[in-house]
């Protein structure tokens, strides 16, 4: 009997070491596409080329959005660095441009990284990084368009031009001497199809989105006016944004201060080869 007894508690001691090694086994193991690491939620639009968009398949090492679909682009790249800095699992939350403030602030999201300035409105309410790209403005005409031998602002008097809603970029229309400006639209695709169906004569971009819109549109151009548009630099400006107060400022600063020049021109170059084509 008491051997029994004694059988049975070496079964019963074996048959909860299994468990507990199943569940340990089980604990250590991933799900595909779970690293692990804690999730870092970044925000973009993932319809702002070159600096983020969105595509079909993962090709060009682009990221899975959450909800569907991959997102690539200059501004995923960046992301991926801060990410893999932050030793975190990137997670894209593909998000509408005014939207991403309301996402951030209420916590759906940890970052934004979307081709976004850190102008002195947006920083009353949230934070931003040191920046990580510097552009300037130009405006994105038709190639046989009216103003398309425009030099200077004072050239485009009369034109019918916009720009982004929620943007600096819409404001500085005002500079433009004798402007038809427009309303203003909610996104870039939104302007091109406005500006090739001649609802508009041109809209304002940063110059990087514009050569974007050259090299999947045959017809478009974009004029750098001289003299042009003057703005703060941060205003053309490029960094993330996060909560204010985010304990995780110095940590991303760190990562960006990793990234050299000669990278950040090389990875916008290869976001303009590689997006998708407008066709």
């Amino acid at each position: 009997m008491s051997r029994f007894k004694l059988t049975k508690k070496v079964s019963v001691g074996l048959a909860v070491c299994m468990i507990l090694c199943m569940a340990l086994s089980l604990g250590s193991c991933s799900a595909p596409g779970n690293t692990g690491k804690a999730k870092l939620r970044v925000g973009m639009e993932c319809d702002y080329a070159p600096f983020n968009w969105t595509q079909t398949d993962n090709s060009n090492d682009a990221v899975a959005i959450d909800g569907g679909s991959f997102a690539g682009g200059y501004d995923v790249e960046i992301a991926k660095r801060v990410a893999d800095g932050l030793n975190r699992e990137l997670v894209v939350v593909k998000t509408g441009w005014d939207g991403l403030l309301p996402a951030l602030t209420s916590g759906t999201i940890d970052l934004i990284i979307a081709g976004m300035s850190p102008t002195e409105e947006r920083k009353g309410s949230i934070d931003f990084s040191d920046n990580y790209y510097i552009s300037d403005l130009v405006l994105v005409v038709m190639k046989d368009g009216a103003f398309a031998n425009a030099k200077g602002l004072a050239d485009f008097s009369g034109a019918k031009i916009t720009g982004q809603l929620q943007t600096f970029h819409y404001t500085v229309i005002d500079q433009i001497p004798g402007v038809d400006k427009q309303t203003a639209l909610d996104d870039f695709p939104t302007m091109i199809v406005a500006l090739t169906s001649g609802r508009i004569d041109g809209y304002v971009s940063e110059r990087p989105g514009a050569i974007s819109a050259s090299v999947t549109n045959p017809n478009i151009t974009y004029i750098a006016p001289d003299p042009g548009f003057q703005y703060e630099p941060d205003d053309a400006a490029i960094a993330v944004g996060m909560q204010k107060g985010s304990p995780l400022t110095a940590d991303i600063n760190k990562v960006l201060a990793g990234i050299s020049k000669d990278e950040r021109e090389k990875l916008m170059e290869q976001a303009v080869l590689t997006q998708p084509s407008a066709d």
